[in-house]
């Protein structure tokens, strides 16, 4: 059973080492082992340069390469390049919103069923059930910085990055799980998934700041997956002479890496059943929300998902729906000008398929019991990229000025589809409350450090005057704002200590006085 489990992670590509670790240069009946696995699957030109590399430049290579199939990698780069024709798809696409019993809004919910999902939701963490996995691997290339995206400002006057505010928030549900339950010591584990160019940065971040007042040991900081980049002809790349041009594996590899860190394994020592994912660059993230788990938990689903309402047809999201009779998601550009501008017959003021993504999921423990039944099935996509590269024949280093080859992920969402409706379900939440990516740089004017900062401050702000505070500002209107602690309040609970009291913006809360 072992040898199956250990022989299905070589092959999907689940035994990679993490770089750096110091190994020792082959023998010549290893060398000559690997080098004719790579001269079968037409990849020998991995070892053009290796008899002129140093000792640790042989050693690093050699695992680098040991730690790929070429063979596995010639079958996704093809079915990625030229995916097979399904069934469904000689057929006439049929797309329908998930059917209403797999969904509710928070925007209509009864106030009692929203209480009975949070109430639910925290006696879950009070057990020790609830888990949360951040998925961050990426940098904050586009904003100026080559920190972990986590690490960065967005400018709130309390000069929080993104890992301590989603840090604080779990410090919170611990804390209102403790109050509920009456009980102490409750805690949720944090699995925080980096990618190679990441990993150290995070552990240091986290290490430097203490853990942002969480016990390191509910602190699991692991890397997913890498994949090698591909030439436009199908050959593998080359950075240098000695090292393999990879790429992570996309946000999809989130699967693989819980098997080959040995998250799940933790998860099950620590009675996890519940899981929460979600991705690092939302500033208002509700991290581990106990409505959210609750209601999923209340649906017996194997994967929930939370979503947002589309702002118009136009809007270039994906849209979480049904394709053919089963949970998917249809990006904007899949979808022809009629069905996008399509209203909802019940409610004709809307649109019909307006559940947009973004990526906020929660997962049964015992779905990720089975990754290994249908990681395989899960596609690669294919992203073209000008990939820095070391000319075979020259040796020389080739900085490309147009596409050269490709990178190959996997998304997140892949998986949707390998359940059935009765098994999925979905949240819709407020956009103002709970969803503010980063993406862009300052100026931008969208999805940059601005708008998440303000949307920040515009929560805070609303949290204040629900409880009939005043905010006053002698500044422009966009500074209006007051930023609450996750420490001091993780929805707007909690805040009646402010009531009539005038509070001059911006502002920070960040303790009960």
């Amino acid at each position: 059973m072992a040898n199956t489990f250990s022989n299905l992670l070589d092959r999907l590509h689940l035994t990679s080492k993490e770089e750096g670790v110091q190994a020792s240069e082959p023998t010549e009946e290893e060398l000559k082992d690997l080098r004719d696995i790579y001269v079968k699957a037409g990849q020998d030109h991995v070892f053009t340069f290796y008899d002129e590399l140093s000792t640790s430049e042989k050693a690093g290579l050699f695992e680098r390469l040991k730690s790929f199939d070429p063979k596995y990698i010639n079958e996704i780069t093809e079915k990625a390049l030229h995916p097979p024709q399904s069934s469904d798809e000689s057929q006439e696409t049929r797309l329908e919103p998930l059917p209403e019993a797999a969904t509710a809004s928070i925007l209509d919910s009864k106030e009692e069923d929203v209480q009975s999902w949070y109430t639910s939701g925290l006696e879950y963490v009070s057990k020790g059930q609830v888990a949360v996995v951040l998925m961050a691997g990426g940098q904050g290339t586009r904003l100026g910085s080559s920190d972990p995206k986590g690490c960065f400002n967005i400018g709130l006057p309390s000069q929080k990055s993104l890992f301590q505010i989603q840090a604080e928030r779990i410090w919170k549900v611990q804390q209102l799980a403790e109050k509920q339950s009456g009980k102490k010591d409750i805690f949720i584990p944090w699995y925080v998934m980096t990618s190679g160019p990441t990993r150290r940065a995070t552990e240091k971040y986290f290490d430097e700041h203490d853990y942002f007042g969480l016990q390191k040991d509910n602190v699991f900081i692991f890397e997913q997956g890498v994949l090698p980049c591909i030439s436009n002809d199908g050959k593998i790349l080359l950075e240098t002479k000695a090292k393999i041009a990879v790429a992570p594996d996309g946000n999809g590899g989130i699967y693989q890496a819980l098997l080959t860190s040995n998250v799940r394994t933790d998860m099950r020592k620590r009675g996890v059943q519940h899981i929460h994912a979600y991705c690092v660059d939302n500033c208002l993230v509700k991290v581990a929300d106990p409505v959210f788990i609750g209601f999923a938990a209340s649906k017996d689903v194997d994967i929930a998902t939370k979503v947002v309402r589309k702002r118009n047809a136009k809007e270039s999201v994906g849209l979480i729906l049904q394709k053919n009779g089963k949970p998917d998601v249809v990006e904007y550009s899949e979808m022809d000008d009629a069905t996008a501008e399509a209203k909802d017959s019940k409610q004709p003021d809307l649109l019909k398929f307006r559940a947009a993504n973004i990526v906020n999921h929660y997962y049964s423990f015992r779905f990720l019991e089975s990754i290994e039944d249908w990681a395989h099935k899960l596609p690669h996509h294919v992203a073209r990229k000008k990939i820095p590269h070391v000319h075979i024949e020259t040796g020389e280093t080739i900085k490309p000025d147009k596409p050269n080859g490709i990178k190959l992920e996997q998304f997140v969402f892949d998986v949707f589809p390998l359940l059935s409706l009765e098994k999925f379900a979905c949240m819709e939440v407020k956009r103002e409350d709970e969803f503010s990516p980063l993406k862009n740089a300052k100026g931008t004017g969208e999805d940059d450090p601005d708008t998440s900062k303000q949307d920040i401050l515009n929560q805070g702000r609303r949290w204040v005057q629900n409880v009939e505070g005043i905010v006053e500002s002698e500044s422009a209107p966009e500074e209006t704002g007051v930023e609450v602690s996750p420490l001091v309040s993780y929805g707007g609970e909690g805040l009646e200590f402010l009531s009539t009291r005038t509070i001059k913006a911006p502002a920070v809360i960040e303790k009960e006085d």
